[in-house]
């Protein structure tokens, strides 16, 4: 399995941010128990990697994608 990077900066901080605010809703209970789907977009983020972009080819971070 390839990992390298294909999340770039900003779009780290959104996916962090969206997850957590899906985590709150959720434990709120102001959506249910699907708001517990955050917990995917923090860890792509947290790791800068995302298997969907690899499948279509997206990379959002500068400088290649390579490891460091």
């Amino acid at each position: 399995m390839n990992l390298n990077k294909n999340v770039g900066p900003l779009d780290k901080t959104l996916r962090i941010v969206a997850g957590l605010v899906l985590i709150v809703l959720a434990l709120t209970g102001t959506i249910g128990a699907w708001g517990w789907i955050g917990v995917v977009p923090i860890a792509t983020g947290l790791l800068g990697w995302c298997p969907a972009y690899t499948l279509l080819g997206i990379r959002t971070c500068p400088g290649g994608g390579a490891p460091k």
